[in-house]
């Protein structure tokens, strides 16, 4: 399985994410790596998938390269590399430009939203996030969104 075809989304730099430094305190890279992952989801799956699924951080691996400050129009662009069991393993890139800010490979373990319990998703819904593995494309020809 390849990685499903990437995903943008425009990140808002809020006046709270500046640190003592002038720039993007590190933790706000957590949040905008989980407003992306979550929007993917919301833009790709089916609404009732949406509606009976939740979503939560395991882990984060990131790699900063190069500080963010306040007006910089930074993109995030996440590839979901591959969904196993209740889990799905993303890669996300965030930029500034054609410049890397960070890095980030992070686990995800998907729950029911009724029980929150860990929830394998049914494979008509995973296929739609790798239309060219596993089939027709699902989706329409744009792949690149910005929200």
């Amino acid at each position: 399985m390849t990685a499903s075809p990437p995903h943008s989304y425009r990140i808002g730099i809020d006046p709270a994410d500046i640190d003592f430094m002038g720039h993007v305190n590190n933790a706000s890279y957590l949040k905008w790596v989980q407003e992306a992952v979550i929007n993917h989801w919301q833009r790709i799956a089916p609404a009732d998938a949406v509606a009976a699924h939740l979503w939560v951080a395991l882990k984060h691996e990131i790699i900063y390269r190069k500080p963010t400050f306040p007006g910089d129009d930074v993109i995030a662009t996440v590839l979901l590399e591959k969904v196993q069991g209740a889990r799905a393993f993303y890669e996300t890139i965030i930029r500034r430009g054609e410049e890397v800010l960070a890095e980030v490979k992070s686990s995800w373990c998907c729950l029911d939203a009724r029980t929150l319990r860990p929830a394998r998703l049914a494979t008509s819904v995973v296929d739609r996030f790798f239309p060219n593995d596993r089939g027709p494309n699902p989706l329409p020809p744009s792949r690149e969104r910005v929200s």
